[in-house]
This record gives structure tokens, C-alpha cells and sequence, in this order.
């Protein structure tokens, strides 16, 4: 049975009645007191009554704590959101539920971190939440069935490595928590359209974030999409830009006064200079010395992914690839990737990230070579990202012993 109005077990329907006894004290506060509203934390939680009625009472504080009953009246997103960050709400699939677009590619993550709070992020998500919920009561007003579930589409076309800055990626799956912990089954299906080579290692990210349930739900859809796409939205209620027949009344293929492009954040808008983080590891480089770090890649596809600060003044950095590990070598012998050069990484913090093309060993180098007098501190992190194997085997990586070396290197 699939656990809907009209489709209960003798079970399911004991747990229904179960459940609204339980939370008969909070009812008036839930945005909707109907059987399809409680069947929701129900299913979510597998018809565990206990775990459903904690996860309610979760969100009903959750909507307190948010105000989120008149966040789409009384609140209003900071100019900078309004502007540049991406997506928005068009048409309806074949079933009347809405569509909700999301344009990857144009957002300037860092840009937006920079320039809006955490808060300001989660508000607008959840304000984005709550319009789409608004809009699944009106149709299924509108069409005289229930109606509790949106379709989303996630164009991809441009996904770069911009996009796997550590701070967007870690507040983005804060988002997906959100998501998970108050909008259950929120979510028909997930198309992801236009993906690039480096979606793989992107959905590695953030996948662990999402239930088991809404992973069943995301389809990455191959160069057939506008197809796929067709079978689910009418022409008339597509884009044409995603290969229907929609517009805008000016003839805009994108459909830009219903969902918001993204862009290039101005840095008018900066608030602040960087986003403190915390660093997994700290080595002190002696005056004439420099220090490697070697990270083996079996496969190409991986991602090197970096953040450090240093103390006191400035430190050089590059990136080199050579072929053996754990053997030690200058930094004239082994192939430049990322060019080496000095960072005054003790007055910004410096990140930056590498798509491994090829196997071998990635050295990432601190230079201080140049030091005669001063040591220095740097704090960093490195990572590898590996490609998700939902979509592709999972490539091997190991890591060899930090080096430091000499001068004249």
C-alpha cells in the first residue's frame, strides 16, 4: 500500500488514528489538520509513530523559531538574494503539480556567501518553501484532487569548480537538512539536466544529506532530456529554452521574470572579506623550507579541493604532478599544474580547487624558500573528492607522509 489517503493497510490507517491522538494537542498549530498532511510525517518516517510525532513537533517549533506562517508576507530577502540568486517557480507538470526551476551555473557562490548571512539563505529557502506549499493547496483546489508535491528541474549547464567552494557546499547541505526535516515528501522527482562531467563528484557531496527515499527521486537525464522533460510538462508549461513553447509576454525564452537567472555578485554588496573556517590541520615551515603534501589519484574525474591561512606573512603554493609516491622531489623536476606563487594568505584566507585529469601524484606545495629570516605557520585543509558512484565507480586515493624539505627546491 503507498501509505496516501484511499491507500492505507489496516496498519497504516491504526497508525493514522494513532498519531492524531498523539499530537492532538498541537493540532491547531500544523498548517493543515487533513489526513494527507499527517500521512506526510508518517510516510517519512515509515509509519513509526513515535519518530513521526517527534519530527512534527520538530517543525512546529521550526516554524516559530522561522515564522514561517508569515514569511512570505512579512519578510523580504536582502537585495543582493533578489538579484542573484538563481531559481524560481514555472508552470505545472502533467499532474498539476508545480515546477520549480534551479540555474546552477550563472551562481556566484562566494559572491553571495560574502555578501548575505546564513540566515538570510535559510529564510529565503524556506520562504521558497513555503510559496511552493501555498501553491499545492490552490491547485489542489484548483483541480479537485490532492495536490502535495512539486517537480524540480536542475539545470546544470556550467556546474564549475566555483560551485564546490566548502563553505557554499556546507551550507547548501544545511538547505537539503532543512528540507529533508520539514518539507517531507516535499518532492515528486528531481530532473538534472545539462550535466557535466563534474556533477558526479558535486552529488558526492551532498547525496549523504538526503533520505534514501529523495535519492530514489533524482534522474540524471542524458542528452535525450528535452524528450524526458516532455513526458512530464506539457509544452505550454515548459520553457522554450528547456524545449517547450513557454515565454515570457516580451518573448523570453528563459522565462527570467518567473526564475531568477543568478549572476556575477558585485563586490558592492560584500559585507565581509572572507568566511571564517576551521582548518583540519596546522604545520610550522622553517625559514628556507618548503612542505609537501602528496595525494595519490588512481582515476581521473577526482578533485583537489584546498583552504589555508598562514601567520606572520606571506607563503607561496602550487600545485605539481609527478609519478611515484612517497619519493621525494624539487619542485623543477616534477610537471607545474597550478602555478606556484606567493599568497598573502595572512590577510585572506586563500581556497582554491583542481579537476585531476589525469592518475599520478599530486603534490601540493608551501613555499617559503624565499623566507631568509622568518618561519611560517599555515593552517589548511585538503580534500579529494571523489565522483559519486550512484553514476560511476568509485576511483581509488591514498595519501602519502607530509614532507619538508630543504631550500634551493
Amino acid at each position: 500500500m503507498s501509505g496516501r489517503v484511499g491507500d492505507l493497510s489496516p496498519r497504516q490507517a491504526e497508525a493514522l488514528a494513532q498519531f492524531r491522538e498523539k499530537i492532538q494537542d498541537v493540532l491547531p498549530q500544523c498548517p493543515s489538520q487533513s489526513d494527507h498532511f499527517m500521512l506526510r510525517w508518517l510516510r517519512a518516517r515509515n509509519f513509526n509513530v513515535q519518530k513521526a510525532e517527534t519530527m512534527l513537533r520538530k517543525h512546529l517549533e521550526f516554524r516559530k523559531h522561522m515564522k514561517a506562517d508569515t514569511i512570505i508576507t512579512d519578510w523580504k530577502p536582502p537585495e543582493v538574494l533578489e538579484k542573484y540568486f538563481s531559481g524560481g517557480m514555472c508552470g505545472y507538470d502533467q499532474e498539476g503539480s508545480p515546477v520549480w526551476y534551479d540555474v546552477i551555473g550563472p551562481v556566484d557562490p562566494k559572491g553571495l556567501l560574502l555578501s548575505a548571512s546564513k540566515q538570510d539563505f535559510m529564510k529565503c529557502k524556506v520562504r521558497d518553501c513555503e510559496m511552493l506549499q501555498k501553491e499545492c493547496d490552490l491547485q489542489s483546489v484548483r483541480l479537485g484532487k490532492n495536490v502535495e508535491s512539486i517537480t524540480m528541474i536542475y539545470d546544470c549547464e556550467d556546474l564549475g569548480l566555483k560551485h564546490l567552494w566548502k563553505p557554499a557546499i556546507e551550507l547548501y547541505g544545511e538547505v537539503l537538512t532543512m528540507f529533508e526535516d520539514n518539507y517531507p515528501e516535499g518532492l515528486k522527482r528531481l530532473f538534472v539536466i545539462k550535466a557535466p562531467k563534474l556533477f558526479p563528484v558535486a552529488y558526492n557531496l551532498v547525496k549523504h544529506f538526503l533520505s534514501e527515499e529523495t535519492r530514489r527521486k533524482v534522474m540524471v537525464l542524458g542528452s535525450n532530456w528535452q524528450e524526458v522533460l516532455r513526458k512530464h510538462i506539457d509544452p505550454e508549461e515548459l520553457p522554450a529554452i528547456y524545449g517547450g513553447k513557454l515565454t515570457d509576454p516580451n518573448g523570453d525564452p528563459r522565462c527570467r521574470t518567473r526564475i531568477q537567472q543568478g549572476g556575477q555578485v558585485p563586490q558592492s554588496y560584500y559585507a565581509r572579506e572572507f568566511i571564517k573556517v576551521q582548518y583540519d590541520q596546522c604545520v610550522s615551515i622553517s625559514r628556507g623550507s618548503s612542505h609537501q603534501l602528496e595525494y595519490e589519484i588512481l582515476a581521473p574525474g577526482c578533485v583537489l579541493r584546498w583552504q589555508f591561512c598562514c601567520e606572520g606573512a606571506d607563503v607561496g603554493f602550487g600545485v605539481f604532478l609527478k609519478k611515484k609516491l612517497g619519493e621525494w622531489m624539487k619542485a623543477g623536476q616534477m610537471q607545474e599544474v597550478v602555478p606556484s606563487q606567493r599568497y598573502n594568505a595572512h590577510l585572506v584566507p586563500e581556497d582554491g580547487s583542481l579537476t585531476c585529469t589525469e592518475p599520478g601524484v599530486y603534490v601540493l606545495r608551501f613555499d617559503n624558500t624565499y623566507s631568509i629570516f622568518q618561519s611560517k605557520k599555515v593552517s589548511f585543509t585538503v580534500e579529494v573528492l571523489l565522483p559519486s558512484n550512484d553514476s560511476q565507480s568509485e576511483p581509488g586515493m591514498s595519501k602519502a607522509s607530509e614532507q619538508e624539505a630543504p631550500s634551493s627546491q
